[in-house]
């Protein structure tokens, strides 16, 4: 399987953390990039069952590639997750050692505290890019961009995570010249339930200005 991607296009986006197919077409009028839903991980308020992200994906644009978000999955759950028809699976933590391949391109996800494990997956042909993030995935912080320049780029996708909102994103491009950008709680209502189609639509202005 060639996993390479052509990062040679503008900016991709990568919207995180859905939960509902109604936000799936706040995506698709936005024409983003990828769409990401988190699995098995019932400690993140946005975890959703397999069930729900198959109705989500149902409702996104066939453009918009679907990525799975874990952490640390057994091989049952990377068998479900190929099963449900995502594009891509999002790994945070361990990847599980097996056999078989993981019949899907892996999106490694690193925070400030493990990016001295980059060069463990940086010539592994089952990675197909890299998410960095701020040490709690999730938690709307940003960290030291310039830890992103010490990572010597190659063929992968790099994206960038970790507090990006419509108010920086433009800075953090202009920073880091990542391959794509990746936000979650940065769109969501001020009461952190659900995504705010103004902010996605302000979110997308920015990185496209």
């Amino acid at each position: 399987m060639n996993t390479t991607l052509n990062t040679n296009s503008s900016t991709k986006i990568k919207i995180c953390g859905l939960t509902s197919p109604a936000e799936a077409r706040y995506l698709n009028e936005n024409h983003v990039d990828f769409a990401g839903m988190v699995l098995f991980f019932p400690k993140s308020k946005r975890n959703i069952s397999i069930k729900q992200a198959m109705e989500i994906m149902a409702a996104l644009d066939a453009s918009i590639k679907r990525v799975a978000v874990v952490v640390s999955p057994s091989i049952e759950q990377i068998r479900q997750i190929e099963a449900a028809g995502f594009d891509y699976i999002q790994i945070h933590g361990e990847i599980p050692q097996t056999e078989s391949a993981i019949a899907i391109p892996i999106l490694k996800a690193f925070n400030v505290s493990d990016m001295g494990s980059y060069e463990k997956y940086h010539n592994d042909s089952r990675i197909a890019g890299y998410v960095f993030d701020a040490i709690e995935p999730g938690s709307g912080k940003t960290f030291d961009w310039r830890l992103v320049d010490n990572i010597p780029r190659d063929e992968k996708l790099l994206l960038l995570a970790g507090g990006l909102n419509p108010d920086n994103v433009r800075m953090a491009i202009e920073a880091v010249h990542p391959d794509g950008v990746d936000v979650s709680s940065g769109v969501e209502n001020d009461d952190g339930a659900g995504k705010n189609p103004e902010k996605i639509h302000d979110f997308v202005a920015a990185v496209k200005s």
